[in-house]
């Protein structure tokens, strides 16, 4: 069992080590930070949507944007849509799970906005369609996704395509990469200076 645990620990680490030599995921990390950063100083939001641990991410991430991540700041606009039971089983019961973001997005996204869809495989059917109804409506796309990208990876505007298939070691670096993001986010957003404020430390 202790073999066990090391040799997972390890194919951890690698993965976020080939994760750290890909230049692309750092510079594609970097425009999409600016972008959203962008979009939310201009009264827009970002909107997130994955499903099972990636729809966990999805709340993850918001949370950081609306509260904080490691300092004290304003608040910044984002929407995980994973987490309206009400507005899930009924777009679920009534239209089918594959429309359980498409159908959100129709209803709140607006130009100007962001939607990052999270899928370690980039063939999940309702992500799927949710990125050709923010095409409808104009606003960029952004994919985080494992495993070559899948179908979404010609469909999205921007792609982080983390070089694993192994869905475990691909969540760990979307979850790695989207602290990141929000982090970069932060600076674009309110300057250097939040370098210089006391970080919160673990409560």
């Amino acid at each position: 069992m202790k073999q066990l645990v090391q040799k997972q620990l390890a194919q951890s680490i690698a993965t976020l080590q080939a994760v750290l030599a890909d230049e692309a995921i750092s510079e594609t990390l970097v425009s999409i930070a600016k972008l959203t950063a962008d979009a939310m100083q201009s009264g827009h939001k970002l909107l997130v949507a994955g499903n099972g641990g990636s729809a966990a991410d999805a709340q993850h991430l918001v949370a950081e944007f609306v509260v904080r991540l490691t300092v004290n700041r304003p608040a910044l606009r984002a929407i995980a849509l994973t987490t309206d039971t009400s507005i899930l089983t009924a777009a679920g019961n009534d239209y089918g799970f594959d429309h359980l973001f498409s159908r959100q997005l129709e209803a709140l996204a607006q130009p100007g906005d962001v939607f990052l869809a999270i899928s370690t495989s980039g063939n999940s059917k309702n992500i799927l369609r949710a990125i050709t109804q923010a095409k409808l409506i104009a606003i960029p796309t952004i994919g985080l996704t494992g495993a070559g990208g899948g179908k979404m990876r010609p469909l999205c505007d921007y792609n982080i395509v983390i070089p694993s298939a192994i869905t475990q070691n691909i969540q760990e670096s979307h979850l790695a990469l989207e602290h990141i993001f929000c982090m970069l986010v932060e600076r674009f957003a309110f300057g250097h200076e939040l370098d210089h404020k006391p970080q919160i430390l673990s409560e």
